[in-house]
Protein backbone atom coordinates (compact mmCIF):
# COMPACT_ATOMS: atom_id res chain seq x y z
CA UNK A 1 0.00 0.00 0.00
CA UNK A 2 1.34 3.49 -0.56
CA UNK A 3 3.04 5.59 1.60
CA UNK A 4 0.64 8.14 1.53
CA UNK A 5 -3.05 5.64 1.36
CA UNK A 6 -4.79 6.35 4.77
CA UNK A 7 -7.24 3.53 5.90
CA UNK A 8 -9.24 2.71 9.36
CA UNK A 9 -8.25 -0.68 10.30
CA UNK A 10 -11.73 -1.87 11.67
CA UNK A 11 -15.05 -0.40 13.80
CA UNK A 12 -13.41 -0.83 16.84
CA UNK A 13 -16.40 0.26 19.56
CA UNK A 14 -19.89 1.46 19.60
CA UNK A 15 -21.26 3.66 21.84
CA UNK A 16 -24.45 3.06 24.17
CA UNK A 17 -25.53 5.34 26.86
CA UNK A 18 -27.71 2.85 29.36
CA UNK A 19 -29.03 3.89 32.71
CA UNK A 20 -26.66 1.30 34.60
CA UNK A 21 -23.62 0.69 33.02
CA UNK A 22 -23.24 -2.96 35.08
CA UNK A 23 -26.52 -4.11 34.48
CA UNK A 24 -26.15 -3.55 30.94
CA UNK A 25 -22.57 -5.45 31.03
CA UNK A 26 -24.26 -8.68 32.87
CA UNK A 27 -27.11 -8.46 30.16
CA UNK A 28 -24.50 -8.28 26.90
CA UNK A 29 -22.54 -10.93 28.78
CA UNK A 30 -25.40 -13.66 29.44
CA UNK A 31 -26.88 -12.56 25.83
CA UNK A 32 -23.55 -12.18 23.26
CA UNK A 33 -20.67 -13.51 25.18
CA UNK A 34 -19.35 -9.89 25.99
CA UNK A 35 -17.45 -9.63 28.88
CA UNK A 36 -15.98 -6.37 30.45
CA UNK A 37 -11.81 -5.84 29.71
CA UNK A 38 -10.30 -5.38 32.60
CA UNK A 39 -7.36 -3.03 31.59
CA UNK A 40 -9.80 -0.97 30.90
CA UNK A 41 -12.51 -1.09 33.45
CA UNK A 42 -10.33 2.15 34.99
CA UNK A 43 -12.15 4.25 32.30
CA UNK A 44 -15.36 3.51 33.95
CA UNK A 45 -14.41 5.57 36.90
CA UNK A 46 -15.26 7.95 37.65
CA UNK A 47 -19.06 7.96 36.13
CA UNK A 48 -18.68 9.66 32.95
CA UNK A 49 -16.37 6.89 31.46
CA UNK A 50 -17.07 4.05 29.64
CA UNK A 51 -17.58 0.47 30.47
CA UNK A 52 -15.69 -1.34 27.95
CA UNK A 53 -16.91 -4.73 26.97
CA UNK A 54 -15.69 -6.64 24.09
CA UNK A 55 -15.06 -10.70 22.70
CA UNK A 56 -12.01 -12.46 24.05
CA UNK A 57 -9.78 -11.11 20.92
CA UNK A 58 -11.17 -7.96 21.29
CA UNK A 59 -12.09 -7.86 18.03
CA UNK A 60 -16.05 -6.40 18.98
CA UNK A 61 -16.57 -3.67 21.78
CA UNK A 62 -18.76 -2.00 23.16
CA UNK A 63 -18.75 1.27 25.46
CA UNK A 64 -21.58 1.71 27.58
CA UNK A 65 -21.81 5.08 29.16
CA UNK A 66 -24.30 6.31 32.11
CA UNK A 67 -27.34 7.77 30.21
CA UNK A 68 -30.57 8.16 29.37
CA UNK A 69 -30.23 5.76 26.38
CA UNK A 70 -30.77 7.99 22.96
CA UNK A 71 -34.53 8.01 21.59
CA UNK A 72 -37.09 5.26 22.53
CA UNK A 73 -37.15 1.39 21.43
CA UNK A 74 -38.55 2.42 18.09
CA UNK A 75 -36.01 5.48 17.26
CA UNK A 76 -33.01 4.28 19.45
CA UNK A 77 -29.50 4.91 17.53
CA UNK A 78 -25.78 4.57 18.29
CA UNK A 79 -24.10 7.45 19.79
CA UNK A 80 -20.33 7.34 17.94
CA UNK A 81 -18.78 4.58 15.53
CA UNK A 82 -15.12 3.91 16.26
CA UNK A 83 -12.70 3.31 13.94
CA UNK A 84 -9.53 1.22 15.16
CA UNK A 85 -6.44 2.38 13.42
CA UNK A 86 -2.50 1.48 14.20
CA UNK A 87 -0.22 4.33 15.69
CA UNK A 88 0.81 5.46 12.28
CA UNK A 89 -1.87 5.46 10.77
CA UNK A 90 -3.28 7.69 13.45
CA UNK A 91 -0.06 9.88 13.13
CA UNK A 92 -1.17 10.40 9.05
CA UNK A 93 -4.72 10.96 9.83
CA UNK A 94 -3.59 13.90 12.10
CA UNK A 95 -1.29 14.67 9.37
CA UNK A 96 -4.01 14.75 6.92
CA UNK A 97 -6.77 16.81 8.79
CA UNK A 98 -6.17 20.03 7.08
CA UNK A 99 -5.91 18.47 3.42
CA UNK A 100 -9.41 16.29 4.10
CA UNK A 101 -11.35 18.95 6.10
CA UNK A 102 -12.67 17.34 9.11
CA UNK A 103 -14.59 19.24 11.09
CA UNK A 104 -16.05 19.08 14.80
CA UNK A 105 -19.84 19.01 16.02
CA UNK A 106 -19.98 22.91 15.90
CA UNK A 107 -18.41 22.67 12.29
CA UNK A 108 -14.91 23.68 12.79
CA UNK A 109 -12.22 22.23 10.87
CA UNK A 110 -10.14 19.99 13.38
CA UNK A 111 -6.43 20.22 14.01
CA UNK A 112 -3.84 18.36 15.81
CA UNK A 113 -4.91 19.71 19.24
CA UNK A 114 -7.89 18.04 18.85
CA UNK A 115 -6.60 14.72 19.43
CA UNK A 116 -7.59 13.49 23.49
CA UNK A 117 -5.16 11.02 24.98
CA UNK A 118 -7.09 8.81 27.19
CA UNK A 119 -3.74 7.52 28.63
CA UNK A 120 -3.81 3.85 27.11
CA UNK A 121 -5.53 4.96 23.67
CA UNK A 122 -5.23 8.04 21.94
CA UNK A 123 -9.04 9.29 19.38
CA UNK A 124 -9.86 12.26 17.71
CA UNK A 125 -13.56 12.62 17.44
CA UNK A 126 -15.41 14.31 14.86
CA UNK A 127 -18.90 14.11 12.64
CA UNK A 128 -19.24 13.44 8.65
CA UNK A 129 -20.69 16.12 6.50
CA UNK A 130 -24.31 14.28 7.65
CA UNK A 131 -24.28 14.99 11.41
CA UNK A 132 -22.93 11.09 12.58
CA UNK A 133 -20.29 10.74 15.24
CA UNK A 134 -17.27 9.38 14.05
CA UNK A 135 -13.69 8.62 15.80
CA UNK A 136 -10.04 7.27 14.91
CA UNK A 137 -9.19 5.17 17.82
CA UNK A 138 -5.53 3.86 18.28
CA UNK A 139 -3.93 2.08 21.44
CA UNK A 140 -0.34 2.28 20.47
CA UNK A 141 -0.18 4.67 22.72
CA UNK A 142 3.83 5.00 22.72
CA UNK A 143 3.89 5.07 18.91
CA UNK A 144 1.60 7.90 19.17
CA UNK A 145 3.21 9.93 21.79
CA UNK A 146 6.37 9.20 20.64
CA UNK A 147 5.67 10.56 17.29
CA UNK A 148 3.78 14.08 18.42
CA UNK A 149 7.06 15.14 20.71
Amino acid sequence: MPEDTFQVDQIDHVELFVPDRYEAARWYERALGLKVIPEYERWAQPEGGPLMMGTPQGGTKLALFSGKPRGDRETAGFHRVAFRIDGQGFLRFIERLQAVAVFDEHGKQLAADAVVDHGQAFSIYFHDPYGHRLEITTYEHEVVRKGRD
